[in-house]
């Protein structure tokens, strides 16, 4: 075996090789299963999943509706509440 196979080698002809990784037995979970077992473990601490779907801000009908709200926001009243948020904002400053 070893002589056939140093034969090969000095050919350069190598077309065999073992795949040995399917001959292994698959011992890691499915992704459900881990996807259970890891909202339990989160659970035991007293968390759980939240999802969240948002607008993409990158969006062009996203930036353009933004954009509309904007332009028609009172600058007033806007000015009166940043100002009313610097306000508290400050508290705790000595």
């Amino acid at each position: 075996m070893a002589a056939q196979a140093a034969r090969c080698l000095e050919s350069g002809s190598v077309t065999r090789y073992s795949v040995t990784r399917y001959e292994m037995e698959n011992t890691m979970a499915n992704p459900a299963e881990r996807m259970r077992a890891m909202r339990e473990r989160r659970r035991a601490r007293g968390l759980r999943e939240l999802r969240l779907i948002v607008p993409d801000p990158h969006a062009r009908a996203v930036l353009r509706r933004v954009a509309k709200q904007v332009a028609g926001l009172d600058q007033a009243a806007e000015r009166e509440a940043m100002r009313w948020i610097e306000a508290v904002s400050e508290f705790d400053a000595p």
